[in-house]
This record gives structure tokens, sequence and C-alpha cells, in this order.
């Protein structure tokens, strides 16, 4: 009878080992498979594989909009309420009264501000892919309107044609008469807006992860993935980049809302774990959205605005110049076409809109322009490669959802 026990207990012991070595085999195998796949989606990009790229991306597109569709289609009692505002704003747009007035400064507000959300959640969306619109949007234009208030004394630009072209202003204020903090309320609306984008841009990773939590399931994300795997080996950290992570995950988890702003408040390129971590324990979304909301649109972009400012202030501007010139050899020529870009600004400024405009371009604008244009395809690039690899994940879980019913 013993010596039956102990064989039972040993069948019972290689039992539990097999199927211990069994998924153990099993969770490594997938493992393999997963980072198999991982590489050929990776590889299907347009300088790679263009046809394959261009037709995953139309079949991504077409899935999408037929979503999208039917998502709207089982709201359609809040979509035939904003068509029916929308109705009446467009009748009250076309009627001639004295309401008019008011509906173009309306108007022109609205799409000054949309514009700034818009790049804003450019510039936030696609977990780290997004097109960096403060370097080439909003960073631009509050040195311009920084350079232009220095050289007019005054911020009260003409309305129109500000914002879309400075010129100075008809009477001319004493010299030194300018200060900072004008310079800062002339550029706070759009620098808000411009920040409230990018609050708005970070919320995907906070629902996708508060998604995932809720229902159970695995995501269709790397950085949720990576995320959990954060949290399995955040004991064993030992390079910077994962310390870090597991700093901002720490704060946000403990600290809660405050936590969220101090991320929220400075250039922080790891915020998008922060949300992901939000999402996972489930912090509230207005605890959340607020934290972001007001770290972002106004104190981060009152230190990025007194950062600009600053830099381009005109004895700031002048010293830099100067140093361009001291430098040996190649010095006077670096200077002159920054001598020569200043001062076709300040002309530009100074000119009426009923004299003639300057002519001429300077290699400096030229460089700036196209930077503008690689940027912009760079990103468009970069969503077409992200959507027909989204499409390649559907037939690769789709093939694998059939392996398992064989």
């Amino acid at each position: 009878m013993a010596e039956n026990g102990t064989d039972c207990d040993q069948r019972r012991i290689r039992m539990s080992k097999e199927q211990h070595n069994g998924s153990f085999t099993d969770s490594s195998m997938l493992s393999e498979r997963k980072r198999r796949e991982r590489e050929e989606r990776l590889n299907i990009v347009l300088w790679k594989k263009p046809l394959v790229t261009l037709q995953y991306f139309c079949l991504e597109t077409l899935i999408n909009l037929k979503e999208w569709t039917i998502k709207l289609w089982r709201r359609r009692g809040v979509l035939a309420c904003v068509v029916l505002a929308l109705a009446v704003l467009t009748a009250l747009y076309y009627i001639e009264g004295a309401h008019q007035q008011y509906v173009q400064y309306m108007e022109k507000k609205f799409f000054w501000c949309a514009y700034w959300v818009g790049l804003g959640i450019l510039s936030s969306v696609g977990l780290g892919t997004g097109l960096h619109t403060f370097l080439l949007y909003l960073g631009p234009h509050i040195a311009s309107v920084t350079l232009a208030a220095y050289e007019c004394n005054s911020v009260n630009f003409p309305e129109p044609p500000y914002p879309d072209q400075i010129i100075c202003p008809d009477e001319e204020a004493a010299e030194g008469s300018i200060s900072l903090w004008a310079i800062i309320s002339k550029v706070r609306l759009e620098a808000c807006m411009w920040g409230a984008g990018t609050a708005i841009g970070e919320l995907p990773p906070y629902f996708m992860a508060r998604a995932a939590r809720l229902s159970g399931a695995e995501p269709d994300d790397e950085e949720y993935q990576e995320f959990e795997e954060m949290l399995e080996h955040a004991e064993t950290a030992q390079d910077f980049a994962s310390r870090a992570k597991v700093a901002v995950q720490n704060l946000v988890q403990k600290v809660g809302f405050f936590g969220i702003l101090a991320c929220a408040s400075i250039p922080n390129p790891l915020f998008d774990l922060a949300g992901i971590t939000c999402g996972h324990f489930l912090v509230p979304f207005w605890t959340f959205f607020g934290a972001t909301l007001i770290g972002k649109a106004v104190i981060k972009m009152h230190i990025q605005k007194l950062f600009v400012i600053i830099t381009f202030s005109k004895h700031i501007v002048e010293q830099m110049v100067a140093l361009i010139g001291a430098i040996p050899s190649i010095g006077p020529s670096l200077q002159k076409p920054f001598q020569e870009y200043l001062e076709a600004q300040r002309i530009k400024l100074h000119h009426k809109s009923d004299g003639a405009v300057p002519q001429g371009e300077n290699w400096l604008s030229w460089i700036f322009e196209k930077l503008v244009i690689v940027m912009v395809c760079y990103f468009i690039l970069s969503i077409i490669n992200s959507m027909a690899q989204s499409y390649a994940k559907r037939l690769q879980q789709k093939m694998y959802s059939e392996e398992k019913t064989k």
C-alpha cells in the first residue's frame, strides 16, 4: 500500500512537472511567435514594400470607416442633435442682420482656436509618432510676435492683417515701452489652445489601458504590453530608461492628481506612460484629464512661452548674431544671412498695406519652409505605415484564431 501511494505521488509529481514544462514551452513558443510577427509587421513600410503597404493602408482605412459608421449609427440620436445644431448655426451665418458682426467675430475666433487645438492634437497623438508642431508652428509664431513687439514697441498690431501678417501700428510708442507680460498676454490664447490640444491627444493611451483593465482582455498595443512587462520586472530594473519609467509610474500611482500634474507640467517624453498607468489603475477620468489640461495648457505652456520670448528678445538676438560673427574664418559669412533676414523682417513690419511689399527670399526662411514640408511628409508616411501594420496585425490575429479552432 505504501509503495502504491509512493508511486501515485511520483506519478502526480511527474504529471505536474510535465504540465509545467508544457505550459512553459507554450509560453516561450507564443513569445517567439509574437516577436517574429512584430518583425514581419515592422518590414511593412513604403520604402521596402510600397504596393503591399498601400494596399493594407487602403483596406485598414475602409475597415475604420465602416467601424466609425456603425458607431455613429448606434448614436444616431446624438448625431441628429448635432446635425440640427449645425443647421441652425448655418442659417444664422447666412441670414443678414445686425448679428453678423458677432457671427464674424465668433467665426474668426473659432477657426483660430480650432487651428491651434488641431496642431496640439497632432503633436501628441499616436504614442510618440506625432508631428512636433511646437517647433514648426507655435514656436516660430511666438518668436515672430516677440521680434515684432520689440521692433514696434507695441503689441497692438492692426487686425486685419494680424495674425496672417504682422505690421507695426500707425501710432509710435516710446522706446523700451514693451514688457514681457504684454508679449505673453498677446500669444496666450493660441498657446493655451495648443496646450489643450496636446492634453486631448494624451487621452487614447488612457482609454485603451482603462478598457483593457475593465474587460480583462489583452489590448492590441505594444506600448501597453511593454507597460505590463515593466510592472512585472519593476524591482529588477537596472538601466536608466527603465528606472525613469518606473519612477513616473510610481509618482502617478501614489501621488495621484498632483503626480499627474507634475508629469504634465514639464517637457516629458514619458507622459504616454502616465496615461497608460492612469488607465490601468482606473484613475477617474476628470482627475487624469483635469491635471493633464492644467499642466499642459497652463503651467507648461507658460514655461515654453517664457523660454521662446526671452530667447528671441531684441538684445538676446543681437548678442547671438554678434557671437556668430565672432566665429573664426566662417563667422562673417554665417552672420550675413542672419542680418539680412532680421533686416527684411524689420522692413516688412514697417511697410503699410497700401505700400509695396518687399520682395526676395532669405535662405534661412527657405530652409525652414523645406524643413516643415519634410516633417509633414514624414508624418503622413508614418500614418500610412502605421495603418498598414495595423491591418497586417489583423491578418496575423485572424490566422492565429483559425489555427486555435482547428
